[in-house]
């Protein structure tokens, strides 16, 4: 039946993870891209504070919100079967993107979708089921939206509300069998830096998940290998009425390469599936200095370093005919494809698939066109694969999430606890 919940569990849970969600997408998260500290903002720091106490007020041992900006708890098995010899990980981030205005979210829930453009009262935003096709099949939905000029911050609130939810209700029912779970939640993921100062051996999980996907049922062991490049041009600032012979204009030299550059191959608006991309996302400075910021993403290892030595090829050629003009290049690597390291565990994944299929949902196995703080988890030594929230058009004014999609996030987690209860071994 349209709109009606996978679940009588997903339904129970259901109007803890919305209330949660509202109160947590209120705060303003936004992480700030060249961190000087971790968290890179303090309203961060605001949400571990509420988190933290409503971990201790449903019972969780050990929480802790570290010097970091990384809450931790943890939720000890009750169960007498093999569980006790399993330590689950469920992790989510607390921040949100910069690359959308993100101050001041005001939610709205949209009772019982009923098919058709949903008008936001802002900046004239609109949710086509024309241009979303995930809309389609939400007939009798209840949408949660911002108010049109901000994002939502389902990415990744909505996996926090689910996880905070499953956990509440597995302590106030002891008779569900339980695994000991380990909680965090992680600050900076969306600049690339939730993993970077996560202790691994403190959390002391065999395994993880990360709930930061999208649609309902999928199930993610794959992403993009990563890598953000910064070029920094420098030209002769002259003043502009007796400039002829003298300027060099770093900011025309910047366009000229993000003009040079592929622009019906190789972007995100041209490229599907498996495809990677050469991305200019930011672009400041001054005549006498300019900078692009890139990000490169690509499946394959080697196609990414192709990536990287076009860009770099192109800089170069554009910038060495003025030799006036100088260019820096900085190549960070942020993250690479999961699948390399998930592939020795293969029981993570499919305890998952199983939880999943036990909350009624096919598992949609697919990679992810993105990364998650599972990315540099798993190649840190914690495999940590990444399940869905519900949440869709992340990182714009457009973000929107479904309540029977988050309620079945937050179900699925119930089951997950089950499943790993039941097989000590994986």
């Amino acid at each position: 039946m349209p709109g009606s919940y996978t679940s009588e569990l997903a339904e129970a849970l259901a109007p803890d993870v919305l209330n949660r969600f509202l109160r947590y997408v209120r705060i303003d998260t936004q992480s700030r891209r060249d961190r000087t500290s971790s968290p890179s903002t303090p309203g961060q720091l605001d949400l571990g504070r509420v988190l933290v106490a409503e971990l201790e007020e449903a019972g969780l041992d050990d929480v802790q919100l570290d010097e970091n900006g990384y809450v931790v708890a943890t939720l000890p098995s009750n169960s007498d079967r093999n569980g006790t010899r399993n330590v689950i990980g469920l992790i989510a981030h607390m921040d949100t993107s910069p690359d959308a205005p993100g101050h001041g979210v005001e939610p709205i829930v949209h009772r019982g979708y009923g098919g058709g453009v949903l008008e936001l009262p802002r900046e004239g935003t609109v949710l086509d089921p024309a241009t979303m096709p995930e809309l389609v099949d939400k007939l009798g939905h209840d949408i949660v939206t911002g108010s049109g000029d901000t994002l939502l911050g389902a990415d990744d609130k909505a996996g926090v509300a689910e996880i905070m939810a499953a956990v509440a209700h597995l302590a106030a029912h002891p008779e569900l069998p339980r695994p000991t779970l380990r909680v965090s939640f992680t600050p900076d993921e969306e600049i690339g830096e939730g993993a970077t100062l996560f202790d691994i051996p403190r959390f002391g999980a065999r395994c993880a998940y990360t709930l930061d996907g999208s649609d309902a049922g999928e199930l993610q062991d794959e992403t993009f290998s990563a890598d953000s490049v910064i070029l920094t041009v420098r030209g002769v600032e002259v003043h502009p009425g007796w400039a002829n012979g003298k300027l060099v204009n770093a900011l025309r030299l910047a366009a000229q390469i993000v003009a040079a550059l592929p622009s019906d191959e190789l972007t995100p608006e041209t490229t599907a599936d498996r495809d990677g991309f050469i991305h200019p996302h930011e672009i400041s400075g001054n005549a006498g200095e300019a900078e692009v910021r890139f990000i490169l993403r690509d499946f394959d290892d080697d196609k990414l370093k192709r990536h990287l030595t076009l860009l770099e090829d192109t800089a170069k050629r554009i910038v060495a005919a003025e030799p006036r003009a100088r260019l820096e290049i900085t190549v960070r690597e942020q993250y690479r494809n999961m699948r390399r390291f998930l592939g020795d565990a293969p029981e993570v994944a499919d305890a998952a698939e199983e939880a999943i299929r036990a909350e009624g949902i096919e598992p949609i196995r697919r990679p992810i066109r993105g990364g998650t703080d599972g990315s540099r988890l798993s190649e840190m030594g914690l495999p940590t694969p990444n399940l869905f929230t519900g949440g869709h058009e992340y990182h714009s004014v457009r973000e929107w999430a479904s309540v029977q999609e988050m309620a079945a996030a937050a179900a699925v987690v119930v089951r997950l606890a089950d499943v790993w209860s039941r097989d000590g071994d994986g």
